[in-house]
């Protein structure tokens, strides 16, 4: 059997068992990134990472190794690259329960200050597939609402709500852009959440969807689609959130059904 490489921690429940090829060989650029690992653990969140230079001589690795582990890590947002500055350990992931409640109230209830840009609010036709998942007509009129999601003054996401104009003709003459949405819709406009379907993805952003949230395109960013009905069963929402996979988890609760 191929002897392990010398830098990694090889455990039954280690980190590095599951960067284990068939072939059994450990890649040296994960035994870096497994060693990267306990390093960020000791110095704590925000903390500078020790240069190139003094990682490959700590791990007698290239530079190429190097950068491979930090970039990985940097993508799984165990670190932060600041420009002209150096790279950092990251924060915790913010984390997005998949609820059916006010985005909103959901990261108050987490200690984070939420926040919003509107880049775009305007009424337009459905079009095909958005009206296929409102059931209605391809001519029939939305609201279409964009706004970059903040989380601590931190840009987060990208969202894009759409409503049906018919069931709220009301919504620009008293919703305000900076607001929660869905308590301007349940509060302001009747608005009753009775249900929603919810699908994630991975993606890449488009370019302007990485100019947008502020972050890099080869990022990978989580995707939802949600659309939203009330008590009658009709459909009068659907949103595709955006979110930094570096930035964001997401976690839902299951049970037991007969």
């Amino acid at each position: 059997m191929p002897a392990p490489a010398s830098h990694s921690r090889l455990s039954a429940d280690g980190p590095v068992l599951d960067g284990i090829p068939e072939h059994g060989r450990v890649p040296r650029y994960y035994a870096v990134k497994v060693e990267l690992l306990a390093v960020i653990a000791e110095l704590g969140e925000g903390a500078a990472l020790p240069t190139e230079r003094e990682l490959c001589e700590r791990f007698e690795v290239s530079r190429a190794t190097v950068r491979q582990a930090v970039g990985e890590l940097v993508l799984e947002g165990r670190l932060s690259r600041r420009q002209g500055s150096g790279t950092y350990v990251a924060g915790p992931k913010l984390v997005q329960p998949l609820v059916l409640a006010s985005g909103t109230e959901r990261r108050r209830r987490q200690g984070i200050r939420p926040g919003r840009t509107a880049i775009t609010l305007e009424r337009r036709l459905a079009g095909s597939a958005l009206a296929a998942d409102l059931r209605v007509t391809s001519d029939a009129e939305v609201f279409h609402l964009e706004r970059v999601l903040l989380a601590d003054e931190e840009r987060v996401g990208l969202e894009s709500t759409y409503l049906l104009a018919e069931r709220f003709p009301d919504l620009l003459s008293v919703f305000e852009p900076g607001q929660s949405l869905d308590t301007c819709l349940s509060e302001k406009l009747g608005a009753v959440f009775d249900g929603a379907e919810e699908r994630v993805e991975t993606v890449l952003a488009t370019p302007r969807e990485a100019l947008l949230i502020g972050t890099n395109p080869a990022v990978p960013m989580l995707l939802t689609h949600r659309v939203v009905w009330g008590p009658d069963g009709a459909p009068f929402e659907r949103v595709r959130s955006l979110y930094r996979g570096d930035r964001l988890s997401f976690l839902t609760r299951l049970g037991r059904t007969d």
